[in-house]
């Protein structure tokens, strides 16, 4: 096992294994105090990565507009915030800053512990990238089968479904139907000058009417 690369940026701080064997990902995942570093694990390359303020902060912002979307639609979810999605049988795992069942949420609602073995992983997930992750993130998501990706580069956000195994970009979300690129933009684009509760009151007024 060597370290590689290592990073270090205003937004986040990565730093990059390779050679490391799945047992060894999932020793130091388990030895963690909390959730961070963030582990992203793809085939023997592990990278950590720890966000700062802003990074959480957006990652966070578009959880809150997630959630409130979908009690104003009377969509059902099930938050697992950053729930580690492992597979070893594809030597993958990731840990998004945001990740909902929605189509499966009231199959799983019971369900005390995912086994991602044989329960699908999240139907949409919230990846906050403001620096180059060393793993193509959406390329992993693909082969462990997430059905919709949201990216925030920390000044836009992109949505992607999966289809026929690859991403599309696409401008509405189709887990949350109604909800574009537009929108979520609209609103993070004020978070420095207006706080988060009136953000979030002005979007429910918004979506409500």
């Amino acid at each position: 096992m060597s370290v590689v690369e290592r990073v270090v940026s205003e937004p986040e701080t990565r730093m990059v294994l390779e050679g490391v064997e799945w047992e060894t990902y999932v020793a130091l995942s388990d030895q963690r105090r909390g959730s961070v570093p963030r582990m992203t694990y793809d085939n023997g390359v592990l990278e950590m990565m720890s966000p700062n303020r802003e990074h959480e902060s957006i990652g966070r912002l578009v959880g809150r507009l997630i959630e409130t979307y979908s009690e104003v639609k009377n969509i059902e979810i099930i938050s697992v915030g950053s729930v580690t999605v492992k597979r070893s049988d594809l030597s993958k795992a990731f840990e998004a800053d945001e990740s909902y069942y929605v189509s499966n949420a009231e199959r799983l609602l019971s369900k005390k512990d995912l086994d991602f073995s044989i329960d699908p992983p999240p139907d949409l997930v919230v990846d906050v990238e403001m620096t180059s992750s060393a793993i193509n993130t959406l390329q992993l998501f693909a082969a462990m089968g997430v059905p919709e990706v949201w990216r925030h580069d920390g000044h836009h956000l992109q949505m992607f479904e999966l289809v026929d195994g690859s991403y599309l970009q696409i401008r509405s979300s189709f887990q949350l139907p109604g909800l574009t690129t537009v929108q979520v933009d609209e609103l993070l684009s004020q978070r420095n000058t207006v706080g988060e509760t009136k953000l979030i009151q002005n979007f429910r007024m918004s979506i409500s009417s």
